[in-house]
């Protein structure tokens, strides 16, 4: 089942503002998504994967949450970089090896960066700053619904 993400900064395949990049501000942009065609039970969460794939080494991760409640539908700008925020959801480690959101900040060029939706049917049993690779192994075979928005950044 398909998840519509939206996001009040960019439109799908339009450039990320600055102001959510390395370059400016640095904070993570207002997110909404719609989950009214999925059935999440009580017991269910919700996931959030903002990652690279343009990056040289490899897929670069931005940021993770998961646990957030399966009523949630959005997720506020400048979300702080705490293992566990008010609502119970805890975020991962991102690949500077820190918790919270890391905007784009490609070392040259224009990147593509994905944010990346995710319903399941259970709660997560992961620590705070879990990994991509952990948080997608324990996600396995509890994917109800899924959605993505893309959006680019160029450094100049």
């Amino acid at each position: 089942m398909n998840i519509n993400i939206t996001c009040a900064a960019f439109k799908e395949g339009e450039p990320i503002p600055p102001k959510h990049c390395c370059v400016d501000a640095d904070i993570s942009p207002a997110l909404h998504w719609d989950l009214s065609e999925l059935s999440i039970p009580d017991k269910g969460s919700i996931a959030l994967i903002f990652d690279d794939p343009d990056a040289p080494g490899g897929t670069w991760v931005h940021w993770l949450i998961f646990n957030l409640p399966p009523e949630t539908s959005n997720l506020p700008e400048m979300v702080m970089p705490r293992e566990e925020l008010e609502n119970g959801a805890r975020q991962g480690s991102n690949s500077w090896g820190t918790i919270g959101y890391r905007g784009p900040c490609p070392p040259s060029g224009t990147h593509r960066y994905f944010f990346k939706i995710y319903a399941l049917d259970t709660k997560l049993d992961l620590r705070p700053g879990a990994t991509k690779e952990e948080l997608l192994e324990a996600m396995e075979e509890h994917i109800i619904g899924e959605g993505k928005i893309m959006g680019f950044f160029t450094r100049k």
